[in-house]
């Protein structure tokens, strides 16, 4: 695939070169175009060095290419990374000041957008109205992560990490021109993931061996389709996803706790964690010791159903909720009588155990609908099988 790589003039601008090698190395065409700014934070010779390709900044240049017009129209796919409240703000106004917006000018391919500034200036009134213009215009502007920013500052402006970067580009490509007008754009997204922990003592707790890593990947899928993300997660070791706000808890009752509070605000909620059902009906204060012979039993006391909450503390108008059962024996008998008695709008049901679903990076399911639709997915990537799940969705929102 031919790639255009934008890199504004940000500080961030040192982790688009990591970007470039994970494009190269996956076998795509990149052409780098940073701003002349841009060339302050990474000179021409290292993107020339990593892309193979020249490096300009001006339409002036190379003129009787024409690369104002040949770079945009001749894309599969436009990122800008990062992208500054500046890059943006000239985006939206449709000028042509360099290179870079030129190419976004006449680029006919999915566009997206890495923004990465101080969080003043993400949350500025001029840059929320400039990401909403070129949201409305069929571009995939990615809301930036949280972490440290230049100096001592913190908070929503970090450019995410290039490998969750090169995750959205390859799901955008995969999607090929379904991807130009992205089908969860203006839908706000709540998603659960990981295993949830409940504390027996100190130093142990109740658990089992979910990664997260599906959850994960269907916060990632329902980002680079446009939408706006919430992720959930339970004690799950991964890099945040592109595009996605993260709210970290442990146990399940945390867990119960941050899905009802951001649950108002969702359009479609996927409960993809894997949640203890029971606990310890007490937490021991101290490490519980050897104490020669049988050990005491352990009290299990039931944890709520947080599926059933959100289903009884619905509110909004056409809201889906789509659920998660993990499985042995019986699976599809299991999950219809789980559909049935949870009252969700679908459940993805996957078998479970020996090797299979926890921790490994394909998955197999088949996704019941409460309207009695059953669609089998095929083992795959669980990227892949995040964005056929989303497909189900998409259709049912209209």
């Amino acid at each position: 695939m031919r790639i255009v790589l934008g890199v504004a003039a940000g500080i961030a601008a040192y982790k688009a070169c990591e970007l470039l090698r994970l494009l190269t190395e996956a076998g795509h065409r990149v052409r780098v175009v940073p701003t002349p700014a841009a060339l302050d934070f990474v000179g021409a010779a290292t993107w020339a060095a990593l892309s193979g390709q020249p490096v300009l900044t001006s339409p002036q240049e190379s003129v009787h290419e024409v690369p104002h017009v040949r770079l945009g129209q001749e894309a599969d796919l436009v990122i800008v990374a990062p992208a500054t409240a500046d890059l943006m703000a000239r985006a939206a106004a449709g000028r042509s000041d360099d290179l870079l917006t030129a190419t976004l000018l006449t680029a006919r391919c999915p566009v997206i957008f890495a923004p990465a500034m101080h969080t003043e200036m993400w949350e500025h009134a001029a840059t929320r109205a400039n990401v909403a213009t070129l949201r409305s215009r069929g571009c995939l502007v990615l809301d930036p992560a949280s972490g440290r920013l230049t100096g001592p500052d913190s908070g929503p402006g970090r450019l995410p990490e290039p490998a969750e970067l090169f995750s959205v580009v390859r799901r955008v490509l995969a999607r090929g021109t379904a991807a130009m007008v992205p089908d969860l754009a203006g839908r706000t997204i709540l998603v659960s993931a990981g295993g949830t922990r409940e504390d027996l003592d100190p130093v142990r707790y109740l658990g089992n061996w979910s990664s997260g890593k599906q959850g994960y990947a269907l916060a990632r899928t329902a980002a680079s389709r446009g939408a706006t993300v919430t992720l959930v997660a339970a004690n799950a070791e991964l890099p945040d996803p592109a595009g996605a706000r993260v709210i970290r808890v442990t146990s399940a009752s945390q867990l119960r706790d941050a899905m009802l509070a951001e649950a108002g605000s969702a359009d479609v909620i996927v409960m993809a964690a894997a949640v203890a059902d029971f606990r310890p009906a007490t937490r021991s204060p101290a490490k519980i010791k050897k104490s020669g012979g049988a050990p005491a039993p352990i009290e299990l006391a039931e944890n709520p159903d947080i599926v059933r909450d959100l289903v009884a503390a619905r509110s909004r108008p056409g809201q889906l909720i789509v659920a998660f059962a993990a499985e042995t024996g019986d699976v599809l008998a299991n999950g219809r009588a789980k559909l049935t008695g949870k009252g969700c709008d679908l459940l993805v049901v996957n078998q479970v155990g020996n090797g299979l679903a926890f921790g490994t990076e394909d998955n197999e399911a088949t996704v019941l609908g409460a309207d009695g639709s059953q669609i089998k997915l095929p083992r795959a990537p669980k990227d892949e099988i995040s964005d056929a799940i989303w497909d189900e969705v998409a259709a049912r929102l209209g």
